[in-house]
């Protein structure tokens, strides 16, 4: 607490300034072992990435938040350094969500800030709607609420099920091809070269089986609509779309008119990944948001 804000990182693989990043692992049970990286002290604010992702994809932002908070990234199962369960139903949300409680429990932590990008975002409102008593406030980046209509879900579940067997089928690699060409990443091509190839590496490190069976037990068709149950959130809740990522701001238009007391921020020239395209307007704006967030002697009230 109390140290001055250092400046933004170029890349995706390093962290500037003072402020160590330590690394840990926590037994979540029934084959998953969680693997956390945490930087600094202060109200604790959880990251959560999306598919494809781990800890690694906030290094750029930690710089922006650990001036004031306690930053814990968490690799989801499957992903980055967290083990790889064999089977698909450990990877379910409701399931992260309640290891996620015993995460929180085991540092003793009361309330937390959790704030999710994508798959992140889904987990995080997952969390959200159960163990409302733990959560301060929830920050949700290009997030879905799941899909309502019951065809629709099908057919994303059976897309995700292709994704997954191509996964089996050619491996990290040739997957990562595929995923890197998805229309959705369209804006990430803007991206400096070096960025775009760290992010790349961090794609290709994930193991395939744990990115297969992410879509199989985690995938937006296969997690069940949350959008009634996240009426009920009363906790504040920042939703952050990027304005050029069109599906994801009417679901972020959708999410503001269902949680009471949310808002919706639109960031300009940025598609899906705002921490990454536009990192310092993304940064801005959830520190802006967090400062309104009641918190003494390290931890929110």
């Amino acid at each position: 607490m109390g140290r001055g804000r250092r400046r933004f990182d170029d890349g995706l693989g390093k962290v500037t300034g003072p402020g160590a990043v330590t690394h840990g692992e926590f037994d979540a049970g029934d084959d998953l072992r969680l693997h956390i990286a945490e930087s600094s002290d202060g109200p604790p604010l959880i990251l959560l990435h999306g598919f494809t992702g781990s800890t690694e994809s906030w290094t750029p932002l930690r710089s922006a938040f650990d001036h004031a908070y306690r930053v814990i990234a968490i690799d989801h199962p499957g992903h980055g350094r967290s083990s790889v369960p064999s089977d698909p139903n450990r990877y379910r949300l409701d399931r992260f969500a309640d290891d996620l409680l015993r995460l929180i429990d085991s540092l003793s932590l009361d309330r937390v800030v959790i704030a999710g990008y994508s798959m992140g975002g889904r987990a995080a409102l997952r969390f959200a709607i159960g163990h409302a008593d733990r959560v301060a406030a929830l920050v949700l980046e290009s997030t879905t609420p799941g899909i309502k209509d019951a065809a629709q879900r099908l057919d994303r579940k059976a897309f995700d099920g292709l994704l997954a067997n191509d996964i089996d089928r050619n491996g990290i690699e040739g997957f990562v091809d595929r995923w890197e060409r998805l229309p959705l990443w369209d804006t990430q091509r803007k991206l400096p070269d070096a960025s775009r190839a760290c992010l790349r590496a961090q794609r290709l490190l994930n193991d395939p089986l744990g990115l297969a069976n992410s879509l199989r037990g985690a995938g937006t068709g296969e997690d069940p609509p949350v959008l009634d149950q996240a009426a009920g959130i009363r906790t504040p809740v920042l939703i952050i779309a990027g304005a050029l990522d069109s599906k994801y701001v009417e679901l972020g238009r959708l999410l503001e008119r269902s949680i009471p007391g949310s808002r919706l921020e639109l960031v300009a020239n940025a598609g899906h990944t705002v921490h990454l395209e536009m990192p310092e307007a993304f940064a801005t704006v959830v520190n802006e948001f967090l400062s309104t967030i009641p918190s003494a002697k390290g931890r929110w009230t």
